[in-house]
């Protein structure tokens, strides 16, 4: 998916929602960097069950080498990604920022 994803980037098939929207506003995360983060980036969950498109828990960094938590969906049929949410993880609730504590 990850690459699909990339892909759908790169070709600006993107939709953001209000809360990935409000969230990178709130982390002070630019687009760019969340993009970046995304092509060098890694699937470190994967929620297939989702809906209405299976989506994906994707870690990758800033430029200046920041960690960044973004989920992705992407709809088969038109190619889109949808940005749902992103954010700057809490070092209290992951460790090396790919795996939650309990």
């Amino acid at each position: 998916m990850l690459d699909k994803i990339i892909e759908a980037i790169q070709n600006k098939k993107i939709l953001i929602t209000d809360h990935a929207d409000e969230e990178a506003e709130n982390d002070q995360l630019t687009f760019d960097e969340i993009y970046f983060s995304v092509f060098n980036g890694e699937i470190i969950e994967e929620y297939p069950c989702d809906k209405p498109y299976p989506s994906c828990l994707i870690y990758g960094e800033t430029f200046s080498g920041e960690p960044i938590h973004s989920v992705w969906a992407f709809n088969e049929q038109s190619k889109w990604a949808v940005l749902i949410t992103v954010y700057r993880p809490d070092p209290n609730k992951w460790i090396n920022w790919r795996k939650r504590r309990k």
